[in-house]
């Protein structure tokens, strides 16, 4: 496995990839690897020389959030890269990144405006700059992403989209704990306590989805959700039905319909997300949704 730290070093590194494999693919990743960025590599390789990324993008954080406190690791890190199969690792600099007189930022609206957009306005600017960023370094041909953040998944693929970028965005499953917790690089932060209850947004999320699967009106389940999850301690940025591409809210599920779920235990903020099954399916087991 090389590592790059310079874009000459990176190019180079690149070059040689593109001429080994033919395709290259790209995970980008702030670090602090769990089970979940190894599925991405594990999707990303066999038909391409694989890319991951280790930045901690500081454009992405609100003065208010947890830039200072992310988790960094950088040796367990290169450690687990390795076993998995990467190729490259990218380790560029805040100044490689966002150099003297650097300007120009990328402002995403549509699936970028709600949610996530709304609790953390400038968080949007700052993934779709870095992910341009990094495409621009990089040149994958692929480039894999997590589905437990969702709303990210749809910005990026507007992105690509609308600027006509050379690259295809795939998405990989939610990988969860046993219990269901989707996995995070901030579950570490969470206290016992909070650990045992955190479980309980998943299950709300699935047993919400079941109820919504029969096109129904979605305001009276997802109050009951709501509720439900403020009666164990969490609380609640949103829990919404959306449409799956655009975030759109919904008045009822339809096909690619969404629920997206923001709430916090103590100073730990969650993020979920689950598919609305066609009538009569069952939710995706925590296993493998």
């Amino acid at each position: 496995m090389r590592l790059a730290r310079s874009l000459d070093d990176l190019r180079a590194a690149c070059a040689a990839l593109r001429s080994a494999h033919g395709r290259l693919a790209l995970v980008p990743t702030m670090g602090a690897l769990h089970a979940g960025h190894c599925a991405l590599l594990h999707a990303a390789s066999g038909s391409a020389g694989v890319v991951a990324s280790i930045f901690v993008n500081p454009l992405q954080f609100a003065p208010s959030e947890d830039f200072a406190r992310y988790p960094r690791d950088e040796a367990g890190d290169l450690a687990k890269l390795e076993a998995s199969g990467c190729d490259l690792v990218w380790l560029p600099d805040s100044a490689t990144m966002y150099p003297p007189g650097d300007s120009t930022t990328i402002l995403p609206a549509g699936p970028a405006e709600r949610w996530e957009g709304g609790a953390r306005p400038s968080h949007f600017r700052g993934v779709a700059t870095v992910v341009a960023k990094l495409f621009g370094q990089v040149r994958p041909d692929d480039a894999y992403f997590g589905e437990k953040d969702w709303q990210q998944v749809q910005v990026i693929r507007r992105m690509v989209l609308d600027l006509v970028l050379p690259v295809s965005v795939v998405a990989v499953a939610t990988v969860r704990e046993p219990d269901g917790l989707a996995l995070s690089s901030r579950n570490r932060y969470l206290s016992s306590a909070e650990r045992a209850k955190a479980p309980t947004l998943y299950a709300v999320l699935a047993q919400t989805a079941g109820v919504l699967a029969s096109g129904d009106p979605a305001e009276a389940p997802l109050r009951q959700a709501r509720a439900a999850l403020a009666a164990v301690g969490f609380g609640l940025d949103y829990l919404e039905l959306v449409d799956g591409p655009t975030l759109d809210p919904l008045a009822a599920a339809r096909p690619g319909a969404r629920l997206i779920a923001a709430a916090r235990l103590g100073s730990v903020r969650l993020i979920d997300n689950i598919a609305i099954k066609r009538p009569g399916a069952l939710p995706l087991d925590p296993a493998g949704a």
